[in-house]
C-alpha cells in the first residue's frame, strides 16, 4: 500500500518523505521492524519510541511516523502519533468497522457484564457477534487473549478485519477510559454507545491525572456514535446527555427513564442468587446477584431491542447468563453459596458485600488479598471495608508481583484491625479456599474476591496457572465442601 493511502485523514505537520513509496506493514514495536514497514513512534508512561527511530530506519523501515523532528531522512511528523496510528490502521485494514455493527460500552463498573450480556443475546438471536474486552476477543467458544481491555488501535483494526472476513456482523467492545484517551478507538464510528455509571477510579501515575480527565475521556466516546443508551440515575447523566445531543435513550429505576425497571426483587434458592425485574409487561430474571446488575440487564435490553431481537430471546438469554468472574457462582452443594468476583478495590468490595447482605445470608464471608506494586492505601481501605461489611475475612494472596505477600497482608490488617472484624490469615490462596470450604455452614455466602476472570497468580514477576473454578472443583472432589467445623 502507498504511504499516501495510509496517511489519508492524518493531519501532517511536516513531511520529509516520498508519499508514493510502498509500505509492507505497520509496526509500533521496534523489535518487530521489518524491511519496508512503516514505524510509528508511540510514547508511553515509561518509554518513548522516538529513541528507537534511527535503529528502526537502519533495520529497514521505509518511513517513520513521529511527533518530534527526526535526524533520519524519511519521516512524517504529526501532532499525535497514537491518533495517527489509529487512522493509519483503519486505512491499512480497509476500514472494517464500516461494514460491521459496532457497539461500545463504557463506564466505571459494569462494562464486562454488559458486553457479555449483549454478546450472548445477539448470538442467541442468530446474529454472528463477537466481543472485545477484559476476556480478550471472544468468538463463540474461541478466545484470543489481548494485553489490554481495549487493545492498541492496530490490534483492534486487525481483529475487526479478521471478524469481518469470517462473516461476523456485530462486535461489542469494552471502551476503557485509557483506551479512549490513547486514541485506540479513533476512526471507528459506533452504531451504539452505552454508559453504565461513573465513580472515582483509575487515578494515578500510569492512568489519569485527575477525575476530570478520567470523566472527559469517557465523554469523547459519545460524540462518535449514532445512538447512545444512558443510565439516567447516575449523577453524571446530564453531562453525558449533552455530549450525545438528542440521539439517546435512557434506562434506570427512576420515573424519567424510557426503559424503566419496576418490581425489582432479589431471588435466591439453594446455591442460587439472582435478580428479577419487570420492563413494561415483561418479567426478566438474571442469575447474577445485586441491584447494580439491574442496570446491566437494562443496558443489554436497550441495545438488543434496538437491534430487533425478540423479547422472548432476550428473556431466555438473561435467564442463562453467566459472566466469568463477575459474582460468578460455582456449584458445590445446596447448603451454601460460593462465588468468584473481580472486586479488587474498596469500592468494588463495598458494592458486592452491600448487595449480598440484602440476601440475608447466615454469614457473609470474604476471601481476598491485594495486588503488589500498587498503592498501599488501597490495602488499608479494602481491610476496612471487609471488617465493616463481612462477618468473617480470610486474608490471603492475590497478585503479589514483586512484593512479599506477608507485607501486603500486614497492610490489610492495619485497615481491618480498628473495625474489630473477625479474620484469619492464610497466605497460600489454595489453602485459604480449602479453609473456607471446609468450614462453611448452611446458609453461608462465600466470596472469593480479587481474581475474577483471571486464571493465574503473578508472583515475583512470573504468572503461575491458578483458576479458582478448577480449584473449587478439585477441593470439592476431595470431599471438602462442608465439614461443619466451627472455628470460622
Amino acid at each position: 500500500m502507498k504511504l499516501a493511502q495510509l496517511l489519508s485523514g492524518v493531519e501532517i505537520i511536516e513531511c520529509c518523505c516520498d508519499l508514493e513509496i510502498d509500505v509492507s506493514d505497520v509496526v509500533y514495536d521496534s523489535k518487530k521492524v521489518t524491511k519496508g514497514c512503516l514505524f510509528v513512534c508511540l510514547c508511553g508512561f515509561n518509554f518513548d519510541a522516538h529513541e528507537f527511530a534511527s535503529q528502526a530506519f537502519e533495520n529497514g523501515a521505509a518511513a517513520i511516523i513521529c511527533s518530534k523532528r527526526m535526524v533520519v531522512s524519511n519521516f512524517v511528523r504529526v501532532l499525535d502519533t497514537r491518533s495517527a496510528l489509529s487512522i493509519i490502521s483503519v486505512n491499512f485494514f480497509g476500514n472494517p468497522s464500516e461494514k460491521l455493527k459496532m457497539i461500545a460500552v463504557t463506564g466505571t463498573k459494569g462494562k464486562t457484564t454488559v458486553t457479555g450480556l449483549i454478546n450472548k443475546i445477539l448470538n442467541d438471536a442468530g446474529r454472528k457477534s463477537a466481543s472485545i474486552g477484559t476476556f480478550g476477543v471472544v468468538m463463540g467458544d474461541k478466545i484470543i487473549r489481548t494485553k489490554n481491555t481495549t487493545p492498541e488501535s492496530f490490534e483492534i483494526q486487525k481483529v475487526l478485519r479478521m471478524l469481518l472476513d469470517q462473516g461476523f456482523t456485530h462486535v461489542v467492545m469494552e471502551a476503557s477510559s485509557l483506551g479512549i484517551k490513547n486514541h485506540r478507538l479513533d476512526g471507528i464510528f459506533f452504531d451504539y454507545a452505552v454508559f453504565t455509571n461513573f465513580s472515582k477510579d483509575h487515578i494515578g501515575k500510569n492512568e489519569h491525572s485527575s477525575i476530570e480527565e478520567y470523566f472527559n475521556s469517557k465523554l469523547l466516546l459519545f460524540g462518535n456514535s449514532k445512538k447512545s443508551f444512558l443510565n439516567c440515575d447516575d449523577e453524571k447523566f446530564e453531562q453525558i446527555a449533552k455530549a450525545c445531543g438528542k440521539n439517546y435513550e435512557t434506562f434506570g429505576l427512576c420515573p424519567k427513564a424510557k426503559i424503566r425497571a419496576k418490581n425489582v426483587n432479589l431471588v435466591s434458592g439453594q446455591g442460587y442468587v439472582g435478580i428479577e425485574l419487570c420492563v413494561g409487561e415483561t418479567k426478566f430474571r438474571l442469575p447474577i446477584p445485586g441491584v447494580f446488575n439491574v442496570y446491566n440487564a437494562l443496558a443489554a435490553i436497550c441495545v438488543c431491542r434496538n437491534e430487533g431481537v425478540d423479547e422472548s430471546v432476550i428473556n431466555n438469554s438473561l435467564l442463562e447468563a453467566k459472566i466469568k468472574g463477575r459474582a460468578e457462582i460455582v456449584p458445590v452443594c445446596n447448603t451454601y453459596t460460593i462465588m468468584i468476583d473481580y472486586a479488587h478495590n474498596a469500592l468494588s468490595m463495598k458494592n458486592i458485600l452491600t448487595e449480598l447482605r440484602k440476601y440475608d445470608p447466615k454469614r457473609l464471608i470474604i476471601l481476598f488479598g491485594a495486588g503488589g506494586e500498587r498503592a498501599r492505601d488501597r490495602r488499608f481501605e479494602m481491610g476496612k471495608i471487609a471488617g465493616e461489611l463481612s462477618d468473617f475475612s480470610v486474608l490471603t494472596a492475590d497478585n503479589s508481583r514483586g512484593e512479599n505477600v506477608n507485607d501486603i497482608i500486614r497492610d490489610i490488617e492495619i485497615g481491618i484491625g480498628p473495625t474489630g472484624g473477625n479474620y484469619v490469615v492464610i497466605p497460600d490462596r489454595y489453602e485459604a479456599i480449602k479453609y473456607c470450604m471446609r468450614n462453611a455452614k448452611e446458609g453461608d455466602m462465600i466470596v472469593l474476591a480479587g481474581k475474577g476472570h483471571e486464571d493465574y497468580q503473578e508472583i515475583s514477576g512470573i504468572k503461575h496457572h491458578f483458576d479458582e473454578r478448577e480449584i473449587i472443583k478439585e477441593i470439592s472432589a476431595l470431599g471438602i465442601h462442608m465439614a461443619g467445623v466451627t472455628q470460622l
